[in-house]
């Protein structure tokens, strides 16, 4: 891509993958993507699983339709001993906007590379966590399910609707 806002307008959720396995060595890229990514305080309590075992791939899509049989799934969980801590305000922390933060640079280097992905918050939090037997400090925040888009998949339809700028953005 010639920069990033021609990176960020292309891409779109891809829900129909192709049986190709995504290459190593793409695989790895994705990956650093995410762990140069900026998290609050450099805490860094992201945690990302590669689901992509016959076996992992049938429990998370036993968990949910919106895997999509995607050849490779990321489960993306912050340790919430590690994220870090708003010291003004009890209750606010930033485990939750650092694995965002996260998913996102690996999911736009996803389609640098050709993979296209899907951010999915549809799934059983809780129940997700101990079928794959996360540690009891861990929160699971999102799936992405990723691959090589089928032939003829494209954007959807409301993809390119955008609420104005005057309705969004606010200067005080």
């Amino acid at each position: 891509m010639d920069d990033f806002m021609t990176l960020a307008k292309a891409r779109y959720s891809v829900r129909k993958y192709k049986d190709t396995p995504i290459e190593d060595d793409k695989l790895d890229k994705i990956i650093e993507a995410g762990i140069i990514a900026p998290t609050a305080h450099n805490e860094q309590p992201w945690r990302c699983y590669v689901l992509k075992s016959p076996e992992a791939l049938e429990k998370i899509n036993g968990l949910t339709r919106c895997a999509f049989h995607a050849p490779v799934v990321l489960m993306f969980t912050y340790n919430k001993d590690e994220q870090w801590k708003n010291p003004l305000e009890e209750g606010v922390t930033a485990g939750q906007e650092d694995v965002s933060i996260v998913a996102t640079h690996m999911m736009l280097e996803a389609w640098e590379l050709g993979i296209g992905s899907c951010w999915v918050n549809f799934f059983p939090n809780t129940q997700t966590e101990k079928a794959f037997n996360l540690p009891e400090n861990e929160r699971v925040v999102l799936l992405m399910p990723m691959g090589y888009a089928q032939d003829g998949v494209h954007a959807a339809h409301l993809h390119n609707e955008n609420r104005s700028r005057d309705e969004l953005v606010k200067e005080l």
